[in-house]
């Protein structure tokens, strides 16, 4: 994911269930002057919050995307413990505000 104008704070959360690092969160700051950009390797839950307005961002996915198969995990999830920059958060989608508390059993 790269920002193209504007600013965002981008996280990624480790979901590989095998993985040293599961349930570990890491966030980057990513701003359209210095033309940063963040891989989301697979496995890993994917959010980001604009931190300006007019901000847009440009990704690509590695499949087909499909919205049946969509998942996610709460922005605000206690089991991950997001340090988001810009709180409270003042918009976030019904989608992203429905996902259910994360269960490290299922998972």
């Amino acid at each position: 994911m790269r920002c193209v104008s504007g600013a965002a704070f981008d996280v990624i959360i480790d979901l590989r269930p095998e993985s040293p690092t599961h349930g570990r969160w890491f966030g980057v700051t990513l701003e359209s002057e210095r033309g940063s950009a963040i891989y989301v390797p697979q496995g890993f839950a994917h959010g980001f919050q604009t931190l300006v307005d007019d901000t847009d961002v440009l990704y690509l996915i590695s499949h087909p995307y499909v919205p049946a198969a969509s998942t996610g995990v709460r922005w605000d999830d206690a089991a991950f413990g997001v340090e988001w920059p810009d709180a409270p958060i003042r918009t976030i989608s019904d989608r992203d505000r429905s996902w259910p508390a994360f269960d490290y059993e299922t998972a």
